[in-house]
């Protein structure tokens, strides 16, 4: 069995973290850098740091944030946000990501994930899929989760695998911010679609959410934000929730 993992993520827009509900309605909630290097020394197994308005704004992910985040974290830590070009891969890797996110420009060229994965292994690169649920199923968004691309996302999933994804961080528009829980129906749809690791997100509200997603589907992560960032519940909480209902959990011996 594989050891499951708990990632915080922050999104980040203009230097600040912030969080939403639906990706809307965005409230600020502190310094990147600083949060960053809290959750790494409470134990998160990795990190993953998005810079959500690159894409709308036109710009490139903020590299100075990046270079600076990676050097006060020790866990894995991925980064996405504006990635549109293989130089942009190039920079992030170099400023000290051990893992670089894509979305709407993978999505707008597939071709895009073939060669970062060719240069630099597909380990190193994450396919984020902002998906929606519609009449017909779930569609892939783009663009901070505001463009309807119409692609079936189960399609999608299988077509980034393809290409040379190394992992998928799958996120629920519908569920995001709302804390109800994880879109289990969606999770499953896509684990059970591809074989490499899967990241869910999106609804996480409590501890007993985890342990949910990842009894009931395969998801090799899950990931929340508000619940961290909030100090609703710490990392070490979660781990010992999903330790108690019998998930088998990175650093469960050390709670």
């Amino acid at each position: 069995m594989i050891v499951k993992r708990i990632i915080p993520c922050l999104d980040v827009k203009e230097g600040k973290v912030v969080k939403g509900t639906n990706f809307v309605s965005l409230r600020e909630l502190g310094n990147p850098v600083e949060m960053a290097s809290s959750y790494s020394k409470e134990g998160a197994d990795e990190i993953i740091f998005l810079d959500i308005s690159a894409t709308n704004e036109g710009r490139q992910t903020m590299v100075d944030i990046v270079r600076e985040t990676a050097e006060n974290v020790f866990v894995p830590f991925t980064v996405g946000g504006g990635v549109r070009t293989i130089d942009d891969v190039t920079r992030l890797l170099q400023a000290g990501a051990d893992k670089v996110g894509m979305n709407s420009a993978a999505v707008a060229n597939p071709d895009l994930i073939e060669v970062a994965s060719a240069r630099f292994g597909a380990q190193c690169i994450v396919v984020a899929i902002d998906a929606k649920r519609f009449d017909d199923g779930w569609h892939v968004m783009t663009h901070g989760g505001s463009k309807d691309t119409g692609i079936d996302a189960i399609t999608w999933a299988k077509t980034a695998e393809q290409h040379g994804a190394g992992e998928i961080l799958l996120t629920s528009v519908d569920t995001d911010g709302v804390k109800d829980g994880f879109d289990i129906e969606l999770t499953e749809a896509i684990v059970s679609s591809v074989r490499i690791p899967v990241i869910a997100s999106g609804g996480c509200g409590a501890p007993e959410h985890f342990s949910e997603v990842f009894k009931k589907t395969d998801v090799s992560a899950a990931l929340a934000a508000s619940i961290f960032h909030e100090n609703t519940f710490s990392i070490k909480e979660v781990k010992q929730s999903c330790n108690q209902q019998g998930v088998d959990i990175r650093d469960a011996g050390l709670l």
